[in-house]
């Protein structure tokens, strides 16, 4: 049996691990290495057991630290195990440092690499995770992209052969663990929440945690919100909180409920009930999009442009005005969605009709690493 070595380490390759897993250990002997990027219990050991991930058999516990640091650190550990599991290929999911120093130490030890959620591109090179995607695309083997845009986008740099168009892994998940949330999560009960009576946030990009004027000015548009807004906070902002500037304008929104973060079960519920959510995060794009929920990003560009173009997105980067605009105005999608979509009844039938695939790129990029390994490719 073939040996594949997955590379995981932050939250949302996580929840992408849970169908990627499932799938792959039909036919192949599955080595999970958890780098450690993400260590707080709420940002990992919770997605392990309500989703029903096998247990990391390494973790390299590298924690926190500057990028530098961190992708070193990640590359060595990687390495290490590499040498000692011999595996035939490696996977590595989005566009964390996990991301990009387990490709590089595979590459170097010339070990195949796929590279889940390849291809996307938000052409601001600012950004970390811009840099990781590109140069971890620059040394995969297999590129499986979950849409046709980023196909396109590899295409105009010249990548066409082994690409490969699998739908967004994130949706498996969606799809497979909406229905559990439903019926398991009493997270709105727990936080004395009505369905479409609150907005949820969720804040965690270094562009607005290492930037002060964007976050105060992100705060500073909730006043004109009319309902409460629930918003996980990252560990990352906990330094922020404690800011002077921070801490007046947080006297000014009594209607900010910050709880501690969630895991996703909790998380997918909180999305399907929300009025309206607000994100600098990819994956909560996608998911509020899933969920036919209207969603404010809080980043100057996306690379979930679909999202925007089907019109359930809306990009306002820390524009208080727009923000404030989109608070009050922004429904999101055509009427006959708003209508299904406020109802309070989202089921799996009104998601899936999706540019991310029907929910099966799990099973397309499975059966697209057994035929590479079997030299079908």
């Amino acid at each position: 049996m073939k040996k594949i070595v997955t590379v995981i380490g932050a939250r949302p390759q996580f929840v992408k691990e849970a169908p990627f897993s499932k799938v792959i250990r039909r036919r192949f002997e599955e080595v999970i290495v958890h780098t450690g990027q993400h260590y707080d219990d709420n940002m990992s050991r919770i997605f392990f057991e309500e989703m029903g991930i096998p247990r990391p058999d390494v973790n390299l516990e590298i924690g926190s630290g500057s990028h530098g640091q961190q992708t070193a650190r990640i590359l060595e550990g990687v390495e290490r195990v590499l040498l000692v599991e011999k595996p035939d290929y490696v996977v590595v999911f989005g566009d964390t440092n996990s991301t990009l120093a387990g490709a590089l130490a595979a590459v170097k030890l010339h070990i195949p690499v796929g590279h889940i959620e390849a291809g996307l591109r938000s052409f601001n090179r600012r950004m970390p995770e811009e840099i990781n995607r590109i140069m971890t695309d620059s040394v995969a083997d297999q590129l499986f992209c979950p849409t046709q845009h980023a196909v396109d986008l590899l295409a105009r740099e010249g990548v066409t052969e082994n690409v490969y168009l699998t739908g967004d892994i994130m949706f498996d998940a969606v799809l497979h663990f909406l229905p559990r949330a439903r019926e398991s999560s009493d997270i709105l009960r727990r936080l004395g929440l009505e369905d479409r009576g609150y907005h949820l946030m969720t804040v965690h990009r270094a562009e607005n945690t290492d930037d002060i004027l964007r976050f105060v000015s992100i705060l500073e548009a909730l006043r004109v919100s009319d309902r409460p807004v629930v918003f996980p906070r990252h560990p990352r902002l906990k330094g922020l909180m404690e800011r002077s500037e921070v801490k007046a304008v947080l006297r000014e929104l009594p209607h900010l409920m910050m709880v501690e973060p969630v895991g996703f079960l909790d998380m997918i519920m909180l999305e399907a009930s929300a009025g309206k959510i607000l994100t600098d995060s990819g994956g909560v794009q996608k998911e509020a999009y899933y969920m036919r929920r209207p969603c404010i990003t809080l980043r100057d560009e996306t690379e979930w442009v679909e999202t925007v173009d089907i019109g359930w997105n809306v990009i306002c980067g820390a524009d208080r005005e727009k923000i404030s605009g989109a608070i009050r105005h922004f429904d999101g999608g055509d009427g006959g969605d708003r209508e299904r979509a406020g109802s309070g009844d989202t089921q799996e039938k009104e998601i899936n009709d999706s540019p991310y695939g029907e929910g099966r790129a799990a099973e397309i990029i499975g059966e697209s690493i057994g035929a590479y390994l079997e030299g079908g490719q």
